[in-house]
């Protein structure tokens, strides 16, 4: 299970580095280095061919609802081979994305079998998934998950880690259930996002050997069942929303240039006055037992917390401000520094 977590591996030698004494005998393992762009065109080749010789159960998927990961079954087609009624080579059937990560440019693969009728994950929250991970190097199955578990598709750079980068990528692109029902204690997911991603090493452990083998190019089949908004350090803004440069990178925007990225800092433009306290705090009550509807938040209005009793909804919500109308909220601006949940006194 831990194979999908992504090792901050520079991390690690931090660790080693303040920890160890110099004549500590510390065996590291060797770590082959490859460039990027170079093994991006290995690994392009190999993921091409890999998805021009095998197909999938395709017909299974026509009919009925909620099918599982487990009924997706990839098969090689064999030399001169055909590819059988009611299956589709894999080629023909996924989509292509590309992206830039680590300055090079990669393409991966998305089978998109259901949608999903809920909502769509960012790429900083926790997912609650089921899924199978496979070499397609080796074929061999490095890991999965038969029953849900909450994976944090971004770590805090502290003390949790989060995804690989393709499951970053991924998961953005599918939606949650739409419903839930129970029966006989078991809990059954109604039209949740299903499908395969396809994704070279790069987009994936690259040189580690979580698989079994380095430069592993790797096919997760998954079940995206439901997801939580992450605010990993509590201020209030979603941790999506501090992609400040919109390049689904967290770790590089840094208002203050304090070392902390903003996602992790409690004070993002270091002007003394917390970024929560940046925020106007709203509360809404909502009677479900009048049949009342939630309410539709302003953009720039984010939820905190909810909480119900006796059918009494109540929702604490915190709001953007741009005191002087330039364009950049409070929260960013270091000579704006106005606490908007500091009593008055008197």
């Amino acid at each position: 299970m831990k194979s999908i977590k992504f090792i901050l591996f520079l991390a690690f030698v931090s660790v080693l580095a303040v920890s160890c004494k110099e004549d500590d005998d510390v065996n590291v393992p060797d770590v082959e280095v490859r460039d990027r762009g170079e093994q991006q065109v290995v690994d392009s080749d190999s993921l091409v061919n890999y998805l021009s010789s095998h197909y999938y159960n395709s017909g299974f998927f026509e009919t009925g609802s909620n099918h599982k990961y487990t009924d997706i079954v990839i098969t090689e087609l064999q030399d001169g081979g055909v590819v059988p009624d009611g299956h589709t080579l894999l080629m023909q059937a996924v989509e292509t994305y590309t992206t830039t990560f680590e300055e090079t440019e990669y393409e991966y693969y998305i089978l998109r079998l259901n949608q999903g009728g809920g909502e769509a994950p960012n790429f900083t929250d926790r997912v609650f998934v089921r899924y199978e991970g496979t070499s397609i190097n080796t074929d061999e199955t490095f890991d999965s998950v038969a029953s849900p578990i909450v994976l944090p598709l971004q770590g805090n750079l502290i003390s949790t880690s989060g995804a690989i980068k393709g499951w970053q990528l991924v998961m953005p692109n599918f939606n949650s259930a739409t419903d839930f029902t129970i029966e006989n204690g078991f809990v059954n997911y109604n039209n949740f996002g299903l499908g395969m991603m396809f994704i070279p090493s790069g987009l994936g452990y690259f040189s580690g050997t979580n698989t079994g083998v380095s430069f592993d190019n790797l096919a997760f089949k998954f079940e995206l069942i439901r997801f939580e908004v992450e605010d990993h350090d509590g201020d209030g803004i979603p941790s999506y929303i501090e992609d400040l440069d919109s390049d689904l990178d967290v770790s590089n925007d840094d208002t203050d240039e304090d070392n902390f990225p903003n996602f992790i800092d409690l004070d993002d433009d270091g002007d003394g006055v917390g970024t929560v306290d940046e925020l106007m705090s709203n509360t809404y009550t909502v009677d479900t037992n009048m049949n009342e509807e939630e309410p539709i938040l302003d953009s720039g209005e984010y939820e905190v917390s909810r909480s119900t009793s006796d059918g009494i909804l109540t929702i604490n919500t915190v709001k953007v401000v741009d005191s002087d109308n330039n364009g950049t909220p409070d929260y960013l601006q270091e000579d704006i520094s106005i606490n908007y949940n500091e009593e008055e006194e008197g």
